[in-house]
């Protein structure tokens, strides 16, 4: 009886995996669909239109990736209580506040007809896995019971997160009114990299925000996605004659990851290749016959907190969230004109008479993103790419594009408030307002340069005096001026140099302040050791190495010791900050009037961290050893012996500052949680020229050989070739009206 029980419960789980060949009618198709898998699991897709095409992707994603949606649908509703208990509530009770579900239903009714349609075909193809396999959808929902039926309103979820975390200076406002009551009001934005701008606005303390900064989920405990970075360029003339462009967005880890890799051939031999997003029926990241795209974070300032009387306040509905093996938990949802009060997140009430409400651009009416994206993957030259982009209301972002003869784009999309006053960088008085957004027309869009290079790596794009005014924060170029040398080296640049770009592991910053670290006094014993290796390295941040643990684990302890210096024990500083403590004449204040004396200070503090963690031979560190990239099941990562069983990780190169990026969290572990989940290279002489490759695998079954089967290609950084014709054939499916 013993035996019984696992081999009933192997038998299944083995019973979720969707066979490798399949026939289904599907009510709602104009013809049939013939759909290929390769020996990745990747599909080719031969549809006779594009709502046939959408409905087909439908049907794919939920085959391969149901419950990676049932997630995301229930993360951005905020129902993820209902499975996962009371430790995710302080994440659904932000999503509920701010009504992401709500935004997403009001959208989809104010779409053109033509982006309805395909969103309800996409609907249509993912309830027909639904009702074909109910409960054996996926493993996990076994145990969950079936999955609802899929509405088409729900892919706009998918866009409504990631512009919830892709324009994220709210929280850093918060912040700054926080410190203002600690730090001395000229030393306050040294902890914030900048443009430097003139007249930066005097920020008031408030009291109670520790509260509600704890009350808001964040990147690494229980927030989907981090502070975002990400690499594209194009070029106007590659090896081939064509133009090319690269694209590796920086998002963060798990299993599966993000993205869906597919090929979709339309009539007339019109295709789509390239990422799409499970719970979305578009190519987010790729080309067609005849336009390429991809995309960075703007880190436009769409978001802003106001201060407010609370009479201001108004109860606008009342919230119910069902917690797994609790009661339920009941609240009211109050809102100003401004937007929701997110000073409720703190549940004990405020005595000082006011609230905190946000505002943020991406929960705006009428968001048209979803037809911007279905115009991008119907367009043909970048000047259908900026009429899509101007479409693309929410997030802020650059969109990288190239065409087929040879012009290249970066267009800004998002919209980006314009106020009444002050720049959104600190929590304003309610009278504040919003005055309307900046035209598309007006922003900093770049064309066809005379270099025939476009780069952007979240860098600055806003030149210096443009009236377009997007953000008081800009982080440093390192990997925007890295890319740029890479590109001028001589050679051919074509597919393999692309791929060879997104795999540098190369520290700018590294470079810079080497130098000075060398010109510290030499310590003896494990210091020495440490400090003689530091001296005869050249920045490569190498996973077989020593250097690169002590350079991270240095570049963590400095900012700690500054910012304790100055009475903010928790603080975080990152990179810019660590920069300017050394290079800075006006940062003595942070070191005690010696930032180099500092700088001894927090190496020495950081050799003898690492010698205890890994004995006293600084030689035999390893940068790997700590530095792992890891891709985790978000649900069972929390069970103990499956957590391992399921867990995807290799010993990862790069860092918070390379090309290749492995970002890690700002404490604890210096795991890779953050990074390139997809590389993508498309050469636009060729219909075949398409090359891409995902962290993880096709599919987020567990038990599936194709749930880590990419893993060691992207550590390797090999792409594989999107062709029209796949090398090998796994499986087919054909799906008929």
């Amino acid at each position: 009886m013993l035996v019984a029980v696992p081999v009933l419960a192997g038998a299944l789980v083995w019973w979720t995996l969707p066979p490798g060949n399949t026939e289904l009618r599907v009510a709602g198709l104009s013809a049939p669909v013939s759909i290929q898998l390769d020996e990745a699991g990747i599909p080719r897709v031969q549809a006779m239109n594009e709502r046939d095409a959408a409905l087909a992707m439908g049907y794919l994603h939920a085959r391969d990736r149901m419950f990676q949606m049932e997630m995301m649908r229930r993360g951005a509703q905020g129902r993820l209580s209902e499975i996962a208990g009371s430790a995710m509530l302080r994440n659904d009770r932000f999503t509920r506040l701010l009504g992401l579900s709500q935004r997403a239903e009001e959208d989809f009714a104010t779409l053109d007809a033509d982006t309805r349609a395909m969103l309800e075909a996409y609907a249509v193809g993912v309830n027909a896995w639904i009702a074909q396999r109910g409960r054996f959808a996926a493993p996990e929902f076994l145990l969950l019971g079936a999955p609802e039926y899929w509405q088409p309103a729900h892919s706009l979820l998918w866009a409504k997160v990631m512009g919830l975390w892709l324009s994220g200076d709210w929280r850093g406002e918060i912040e700054r009114a926080r410190l203002a009551g600690i730090l001395p009001a000229d030393r306050l934005w040294d902890l914030w990299p900048a443009d430097r701008s003139a007249g930066r606005p005097d920020v008031a303390a408030l009291p109670g925000l520790d509260r509600i900064l704890a009350a808001i989920p964040v990147f690494g405990e229980d927030a989907p996605l981090p502070s975002s970075a990400s690499n594209a360029w194009a070029v106007a003339r590659g090896a081939s004659g064509s133009a090319m462009l690269a694209s590796d967005p920086h998002l963060g880890y798990g299993a599966p990851i993000l993205w869906y890799l597919a090929r979709i051939e339309l009539p007339e031999g019109r295709f789509l290749a390239g990422a799409t997003a499970p719970g979305t029926p578009l190519v987010i990241i790729g080309r067609n016959n005849d336009l390429a795209w991809g995309f960075t974070t703007t880190h436009s300032d769409t978001q802003d907190v106001f201060i407010e009387p609370a009479s201001a306040a108004r109860v606008v509905r009342t919230e119910t969230i069902h917690v797994r093996g609790e009661l339920p938990v009941t609240f009211e949802v109050r809102a100003t004109a401004q937007g929701p009060v997110i000073s409720d997140l703190d549940e004990t009430p405020r005595t000082d008479g006011r609230v905190l409400s946000v505002r943020m651009a991406n929960l705006e009416p009428g968001d048209t993103a979803a037809q911007g994206f279905l115009q991008l993957n119907r367009g043909r030259r970048i000047a259908d790419a900026r009429a899509a982009a101007a479409l693309v209301t929410s997030p802020s972002q650059n969109m990288m594009v190239a065409d087929r003869e040879g012009r290249i784009a970066m267009y800004l999309t998002g919209r980006t408030p314009v106020r009444s006053r002050g720049d959104g960088s600190v929590p304003q008085a309610g009278d504040a307002r919003w005055t309307g957004f900046i035209p598309f027309d007006e922003m900093p869009h770049a064309e066809n340069p005379e270099s025939g290079i476009l780069v952007n790596a979240n860098n600055r794009v806003s030149p210096e005096g443009h009236p377009a005014f997007l953000s008081r924060e800009w982080f440093g170029d390192w990997r925007f001026r890295r890319i740029h040398a890479l590109l001028a080296e001589p050679g051919p640049r074509d597919a393999s140099r692309f791929a060879a770009i997104q795999m540098d592991r190369v520290s700018l910053l590294a470079r810079e302040v080497l130098p000075i670290l060398k010109g510290l006094p030499r310590g003896s014993g494990t210091l020495g050791a440490a400090q003689a290796l530091l001296a005869d390295w050249n920045g490569e941040i190498r996973a077989d190495l020593p250097q690169p643990l002590i350079w991270n684990a240095f570049l963590r302890r400095l900012p700690a010791l500054a910012l304790r210096q100055a009475g903010v024990p928790d603080g975080r500083g990152g990179p810019e900050f660590a920069r300017f403590l050394l290079t800075d004449p006006n940062a003595g204040w942070w070191c005690g009037g010696d930032c180099l004396a500092m700088a001894a200070l927090a190496l020495a503090e950081a050799v003898g961290e690492l010698s205890r963690q890994h004995g006293d031979d600084p030689a035999a560190w390893r940068w790997g050893q700590v530095h792992q990239a890891r891709f985790e099941h978000p649900v069972l990562r929390f069970v103990p012996w499956l957590n391992r069983a399921v867990e995807l990780a290799v010993p990862a190169d790069g860092d918070d500052q390379t090309v290749q990026r492995q970002g890690f969290r700002n404490s604890g572990t210096l795991d890779a949680i953050h990074g390139a989940g997809l590389r993508m290279v498309a050469d636009l002489a060729s219909p075949d020229g398409i090359y891409a490759i995902v962290s993880t695998g096709q599919s987020g079954n567990p038990v599936s050989r194709h749930w880590g089967d990419l893993l060691p290609d992207w550590h390797e950084g090999h792409l594989r070739r999107l062709t029209r014709e796949p090398d090998g054939v796994t499986g087919r499916i054909r799906l008929a009206p």
